[in-house]
């Protein structure tokens, strides 16, 4: 067996110890106004979302599926999608908006201990007693959304754009503009590309401790700076620019909550807003369940069909490291898909390769994955080029094949 280079070991050991003591995403970083379209959710339907942050279980939430099932193996990431219901639950809006929306609140430890703990599971409330000063706005990273791991590099980020004389303004400018048009010249107008893309943030962006601080393993990086110009900071200057001259700002709450530390009103995930808000509080965000565990360990414990999969961009880290595991967790999705089922994924790579080849086991037989697979390239291309967040090489759709292994559903 041939070492791992140096690099590829280092990397491995930053983005293990960020991800298992952390709390990593405060937000998530797939735009689910394209997970909408892409799913398709009824009644009938039960979603299975990797967690992150739990913005995107709780919009799925709102379109009334039978259930869904966050699913992560870092607690902390269930810890704060549970912190969320728990307040969706027993706080007004005001309160709750000024939490998530805004970042912080003034009144956050009695809110916190009168209302929402009693709500919470013990190992949840032993997440949250000690985590007082993410939301109580009195420490320098004053917003929740400087919390976590990405959340200081976000903290870090904003400093950048405070000290560099008129970029904080600039930035500001952009945010407010009416049109495409007014950004794309407002961009170029205030040379926000040449001011922004110094020396020393290229390095910042190079390093594996920041990709790890911002939840990109090393395999990853290794996609981009092996297919894309100027590799990994080559790829992120040219999706940020691309954001900021291509795609209307005025609902990117994806960009604004990163560079500015929180959402506005107007400009907010869905569930921050004051009707989705009461539709999940009467009754919608009980159909929300956590489950500290891998994809696999907790399809193999779930006795029901599941009809939808998000799997975010996680394969890009599995594949490299634990191909074997890759090829068991889509046995176990092959293995409770309801019939009609559809699975979506990210990936940092412009074309994923590693999918299609995997052996399951199907019908009695051992066949390549990509014989059950589906793709509805036009689909997925159409969404993908609307994605807001713009920060993936690609975006994948595929109803997977009805087969007879689903526990309770015929082929």
């Amino acid at each position: 067996m041939v070492a791992p280079k140096w690099s590829e070991w280092i990397g491995q050991k930053c983005f293990s110890a960020v991800h298992r003591r952390n709390l990593v995403y405060n937000t998530c970083w797939e735009d689910p106004r394209i997970d909408r379209e892409a799913l398709a959710l009824t009644s009938d339907d039960s979603v299975l979302v990797i967690t992150s942050a739990g913005c995107n279980a709780l919009d799925y939430a709102l379109q009334s599926p039978k259930n869904v099932y966050a699913v992560d193996m870092n607690p902390l990431q269930n810890a704060l999608l549970e912190l969320k219901i728990a307040a969706i639950k027993t706080i007004d809006f005001a309160d709750f908006f000024q939490v998530f929306g805004r970042g912080q609140h003034s009144d956050w430890n009695a809110l916190y201990h009168d209302a929402i703990r009693p709500k919470l599971d013990p190992q949840y409330c032993t997440v949250w007693d000690r985590r007082a000063d993410f939301f109580n706005g009195e420490s320098s990273r004053s917003s929740f959304y400087f919390r976590g791991t990405s959340g200081l590099f976000a903290w870090m980020i904003n400093g950048y754009l405070n000290r560099s004389p008129g970029l904080r303004e600039s930035i500001e400018t952009i945010l407010a503009a009416k049109s495409v048009e007014q950004q794309h010249e407002i961009y170029d107008e205030h040379e926000i590309n040449q001011r922004l893309w110094n020396k020393p943030l290229r390095w910042i962006l190079r390093r594996d401790t920041t990709m790890a601080m911002l939840g990109v393993p090393r395999s990853q990086r290794n996609q981009l700076d092996q297919d894309y110009p100027g590799g990994v900071s080559g790829f992120i200057q040219d999706r940020i620019e691309t954001v900021f001259k291509r795609i209307p700002l005025r609902d990117n709450y994806f960009w604004r909550v990163y560079l500015t530390g929180q959402y506005t009103p107007q400009c907010c995930p869905e569930y921050l807003k004051p009707q989705n808000f009461e539709q999940l509080k009467k009754g919608l965000v009980d159909r929300v369940h956590t489950q500290t565990d891998t994809v696999e360990g907790f399809l193999s414990k779930h006795d029901q069909p599941i009809s939808r999969f998000v799997l975010l961009d996680h394969m890009d880290w599995l594949y490299s490291r634990y191909p074997e595991l890759l090829a068991s967790e889509w046995q176990s999705i092959v293995n409770r898909a309801a019939a009609r089922s559809r699975v979506l994924w990210r990936s940092a790579a412009l074309d994923v390769d590693f999918v299609d080849p995997l052996r399951v086991n199907a019908e009695g037989q051992s066949v390549q994955l990509g014989e059950l697979l589906n793709y509805q390239h036009d689909l997925a291309g159409e969404l993908h080029a609307r994605d807001r967040v713009h920060t993936y090489g690609s975006f994948y759709i595929a109803d997977l094949a009805a087969t007879s292994n689903a526990t309770g559903v015929a082929a």
